[in-house]
This record gives structure tokens, C-alpha cells and sequence, in this order.
């Protein structure tokens, strides 16, 4: 006689699977429905993908350089080379393939300081929110401190101090960042602990560290979510900003920032060494916004309701019409 061993996970997976691409689809379905937020997601999607493949897919080397082919103009212009999609720059260099690498400075730099901001303040929000008194009372003082200096000012001071590079320019604007996410996890910490889950969950002697995991954090994913998305946006144009000031990425490495800076003093005889960066840069800032708005329409319960109410009166009108 034999008998069948199965784990305790093994069956709750298929259960489990299920409850999780059920979110992905509606997620994608929902995300279908709105074409603004479906076209920024998709090129956030497609500048992801060449950015993490840039190698593979750029057919030159960014830091290469040619005195025979400077300011080539793009391929469909006259004078342009089939070898250099977007031309050259005033050192010879390929804009493409620096295109496809600025990238990757731009989504790590991003990403970086959004994780590491985040991650600080969403602490900081949290004990401030859930632990109140002189604790609250000093972190937020420091954050009012640090909101009332210019930030812009802040930043290029420290890195003017440090000294410009890749690290210096991810720590700097996450210490000029940390606190916009402690102001908004302390206010919904706040408003949560009047909610009655919470106040029963602190009856029934849970351990704080069980509240906030367990009860707090879960409703803290969704607006933060936005936030970090939106946060995207800040954190591109200020590195790309700091890039053209030369406080930023530094060469050999690539920045739309570094390509701008470096094609401004050619714009009257070549538009495409600025205007190709630039582009990336505003068409990278218009994707994060749009996807964080519909973002922020779909998590929102307040958002939904005026979305569903809108639905409903303009299915009501077109049946009055029939």
C-alpha cells in the first residue's frame, strides 16, 4: 500500500497562481481602456527594454569617436549615413547608441534614488506616524527643516562639496528627496490608526511590528506606488539638469543631460545632436505622467467612484438618445 506526501504549499498553488494573474489581467484590461496611460506605459515598457539590451542593440560604441564623421546628419537626410541612424554628434559619436546608454544612466539613477529615498522615508513616515509624541515631534521638525531649504540649491552644494559622479549624485538626491515620502506615510498612518482594525488590532495586544506590517503597511503600497512613479519624473529632469551643469554623469559615461549640454553650441548648424536627447528626456517625463495618472484614477477608491459615476451618465445619455 502506498501513500501520497504533499507539502503544505502544494495545495493552495494553483489557488494561489490564480489570485495572482487575475490582478495582472485586470490590471492590463483596465490599463487597455485608457490610451493615455496604455501609451506611456508601453514606451516606459520599450525604453526599459533598450536601455537593459543596449549593448546588444546599439550598433556602435557611445564613446567612440571620428573626426571624419562629425555632425552626420540622420540617415534620411541629405548627407546622412546608412551606418548612423540619428546622425552624429560634434565629436563623430553615434546619437543613437548614446541614446540607448543615456538610458540606462537615467533609469538607474532614477530607480536608485527612488528605492533609497523611499525606503528611508517610508521608515521615517512610520515611526513618526504609528509611534507619535517627541519622536514624531523631532522627525517631522527635521523634515520641515529640510523642505523649507531649496532643494535644487541643497543639491548642487553637496555635489559641488563631494565631487560629481554616478554615486554621489544617487545619495545626494535621495537625502534631498527622503522627506516627501515621510509627509505622506505619516498622514495615512495617521488617519489609520482612528480606523477600527487598527484600534481592535491594538485591544488584542498585537505587537506594533505586526500592526504596521500586517495592517498598515499593506494600505501604504497603492498611494506610494503613485508617488514613486510620479518622483520618476523629478529625479530624471534633475539629473539631467545637474548632467548639463557637468555636476552630474560624467564621460566617458552617457546622460541625455551630458548630450544636450554638449550639442547646444552647435544648434545653428546641427539640430539633431540636442534635439534627440532632449526629446527622450520630455517624451520619458510625458510617459512617467500619463501612467501615473491613470495610475492614480485606478488605486484611488475616490478617483473610481467619479470614474464609475461619469461612466454611468454618459451610458445613461446615449440610451435617452436611442
Amino acid at each position: 500500500m502506498t501513500s501520497t506526501l504533499t507539502t503544505p504549499g502544494a495545495a493552495p498553488l494553483r489557488q494561489r497562481l490564480r489570485t495572482q494573474l487575475v490582478p495582472a489581467g485586470r490590471f492590463l484590461a483596465e490599463l487597455w481602456r485608457d490610451k493615455a496611460g496604455f501609451a506611456g506605459f508601453a514606451f516606459l515598457v520599450l525604453l526599459t527594454f533598450a536601455a537593459i539590451f543596449a549593448p546588444l542593440i546599439a550598433p556602435h560604441d557611445p564613446a567612440a569617436q571620428s573626426v571624419m564623421a562629425r555632425l552626420k546628419p540622420p540617415v534620411w537626410m541629405e548627407g546622412g549615413v546608412a551606418g548612423h541612424l540619428l546622425g552624429t554628434d560634434m565629436l563623430g559619436r553615434d546619437i543613437f547608441s548614446r541614446l540607448l546608454y543615456g538610458a540606462r544612466s537615467s533609469l538607474l539613477v532614477s530607480v536608485s534614488v527612488v528605492a533609497l529615498a523611499g525606503s528611508f522615508g517610508v521608515i521615517a513616515g512610520l515611526v513618526a506616524g504609528y509611534k507619535g509624541g517627541l519622536t514624531e515631534a523631532v522627525i517631522m521638525r527635521i523634515v520641515d527643516v529640510q523642505v523649507a531649504f531649496p532643494g535644487l540649491l541643497l543639491t548642487l552644494l553637496l555635489v559641488a562639496v563631494i565631487g560629481p559622479s554616478t554615486p554621489t549624485i544617487i545619495v545626494v538626491l535621495a537625502f534631498s528627496n527622503w522627506m516627501i515620502y515621510t509627509r505622506v506615510v505619516r498622514g495615512i498612518v495617521l488617519s489609520l490608526r482612528q480606523t477600527p482594525f487598527i484600534e481592535a488590532a491594538e485591544v488584542v495586544g498585537c505587537k506594533s511590528s505586526r500592526i504596521i506590517l500586517r495592517h498598515i503597511l499593506p494600505n501604504l503600497i497603492a498611494p506610494l506606488l503613485t508617488l514613486g512613479i510620479l518622483e520618476f519624473t523629478n529625479i530624471i529632469l534633475a539629473e539631467a539638469a545637474l548632467s548639463f551643469l557637468g555636476l552630474g554623469v560624467q564621460p566617458p559615461a552617457t546622460s541625455w543631460g551630458l548630450d544636450v549640454a554638449g550639442g547646444k553650441n552647435y544648434m545653428m548648424i546641427a539640430w539633431w545632436p540636442i534635439t534627440f536627447p532632449g526629446l527622450c528626456i520630455a517624451l520619458t517625463v510625458l510617459s512617467i505622467n500619463l501612467f501615473a495618472n491613470w495610475l492614480r484614477v485606478t488605486t484611488e477608491p475616490a478617483e473610481r467612484e467619479k470614474r464609475y459615476a461619469r461612466g454611468r451618465a454618459a451610458k445613461l445619455r446615449r440610451m435617452k438618445r436611442v
